[in-house]
């Protein structure tokens, strides 16, 4: 890979091999390359375009993830559900990590890798010229060799049939991290937006001893509203957070600025 454009990938990869915390904000609401830039200079890791609960193009996630390669910042996508070809059309598109809502399954998660990692991991097609790659002719053997070493494949545990099957999940060979959804983690027990509910917590801890199991890492999703729970899962050994979204953050700011002249 380009130095240019291996950068934001190696960062985000060697802080988690130290063992450090990344954190990841959500774009969900700006349409414009700017938010790549906007993110790093507020100190993220990475972002994470959201697919699942926005109306934002595949040709705006392409653009944002282009950005952010050129920004220093790991463009990661949500996508809405799993779809082998809307994933590779997104990591064709500049993407340099996936992520799938409510994995239910180790077969889920292995047709994840399958659709996100070449040969000899998954089944993805090889496009010739690739914007990670710095749009540089690289023989085929080398280029799906480094795009397998530097594609993250993340899976959201979401359900209690997630949760259920979170240590065969975490085995799957080409899954890096997994993601607890405290939003419908709590939702789907009936008791939504308690994220400090016994069954949030088990769902947690149920994951993080499944991550530890098979060397995976342990994401916090959910928990944007209370920075006590990011804390405490952090300090079990939660290493990549979603802070939340554009939207909410806007708002927040927008409305603290407007409070200091009420």
């Amino acid at each position: 890979m380009t130095e240019a454009n291996c950068a934001p990938v190696t960062a985000f990869r060697e802080k988690l091999a130290r063992g450090e915390t990344v954190y990841s904000m959500t774009v969900r609401l700006l349409r414009s390359v700017e938010i790549a830039p906007l993110a790093k200079a507020a100190g993220y890791d990475t972002i994470y375009i959201d697919l699942e609960h926005s109306s934002l193009s595949l040709e705006t996630v392409s653009q944002i993830s282009i950005a952010s390669l050129g920004a220093g910042i790991a463009p990661f996508v949500r996508v809405p559900a799993l779809d082998a070809a809307l994933i590779a059309r997104i990591l064709d598109g500049g993407a340099t990590g996936i992520i799938v809502p409510d994995v239910r399954s180790a077969t889920e998660a292995e047709a994840i890798v399958r659709a996100a990692r070449y040969q000899p991991a998954g089944d993805r097609s090889l496009l010739g010229l690739m914007p990670q790659l710095g749009y540089r002719a690289i023989p085929a053997p080398d280029a799906m060799r480094l795009m397998n070493d530097t594609t993250t494949v993340v899976v959201m545990i979401e359900s209690p049939t997630g949760v259920e099957a979170v240590n065969e999940i975490a085995a799957v060979p080409g899954v890096d991290i997994l993601l607890v959804g405290a939003n419908d983690i709590s939702t789907a027990h009936g008791v939504a937006g308690q994220y400090d509910h016994a069954v949030v917590e088990d769902a947690y801890n149920r994951t993080l001893a499944a991550c530890r199991s098979h060397g995976k890492l342990l994401g916090i999703g959910g928990l944007a509203s209370r920075p006590d729970l990011i804390r405490k899962y952090i300090s079990l050994g939660g290493r990549y957070v979603s802070l939340g979204g554009d939207l909410p953050m806007l708002l927040g700011a927008a409305a603290q600025k407007r409070a200091e002249f009420a």
